[in-house]
């Protein structure tokens, strides 16, 4: 297993398309919840059997996340320590801030590793670059499968065209992207809401008011790449409204 060592990633796309960051946010109804949730079972298995499940956390770290930065934190952790206790997953942190960087940890199996990393990073102004990350998953799947790509953001910067093509790759390659959307920018609505549905993955809204929320849907998405289908259900089972509505959203 690697270490959490950081390393840059990619190359910068181009062709910024500015959204506003600041519009009213509206977080994401239970009938949308359930939608998200709805969509797994078609993904099939996540994991090979004997082999342990990888899944890419990544986060922008530009300066208008600062404000939500330590409940980030908390959250990835938190979805840390339900993957354990499934067991069999490997999780690596990606994220971009400033003018150009893009940086991935190594992949890891214990939530204080990369929770510690996340401690050391602060937010920086700067545009998104969601195309370095989807990139960098398409080749870390080249490598060795990943199950899942799970991206929390707020904004979209960037051409959406380009954007709509790493990610149907993504979908053909069978890695779906989880898009959680932080506020409630139109522009970023719309990239995420794409970016899901090509890559076969799923979109939810939140706001700091639903952080419990994001939570529960955090661990659904990493009971699913640790342990398929079967693991998710047995989440469900569990009376988790957040796997319950994965799930729903995954079998439509």
């Amino acid at each position: 297993m690697s270490s959490p060592t950081r390393k840059d990633i990619g190359e910068k796309p181009a062709g910024p398309a500015v959204g506003d960051r600041n519009a009213p946010a509206q977080t994401s109804s239970r009938p949308e919840i359930d939608a998200f949730l709805r969509k797994v079972k078609d993904l099939g298995p996540a994991v090979t059997a004997g082999r342990r499940g990888r899944l890419i956390f990544a986060l922008d770290a530009t300066m208008s996340r600062q404000p939500t930065w330590d409940s980030a934190c908390a959250l990835q952790a938190d979805m840390f320590r339900e993957a354990a206790a499934i067991g069999g997953l490997d999780i690596q942190l990606v994220y971009f801030r400033g003018l150009n960087e893009c940086r991935a940890s190594g992949w890891v199996a214990g939530s204080d590793k990369l929770a510690s990393l996340m401690g050391a990073i602060d937010c920086r102004g700067g545009h998104t670059q969601i195309g370095r990350v989807l990139g960098h998953a398409r080749s870390e799947h080249k490598r060795q499968p990943v199950q899942a790509l799970v991206f929390v953001g707020d904004a979209m910067e960037e051409g959406i065209d380009d954007l709509a093509a790493a990610a149907g790759e993504l979908g053909l390659l069978g890695v779906p992207v989880f898009m959680f959307q932080e506020g409630g920018d139109p522009v970023a609505e719309a990239a995420y809401r794409e970016i899901a549905r090509l890559s076969r993955g799923a979109y939810c809204r939140f706001d700091t008011g639903s952080a419990a929320q994001l939570a529960e849907l955090l661990r659904a998405v990493a009971a699913y790449a640790a342990g398929g289908i079967k693991a998710l259900t047995a989440l469900s089972s569990r009376q988790s409204g957040g796997a319950r509505a994965l799930l729903l959203q995954l079998t439509s």
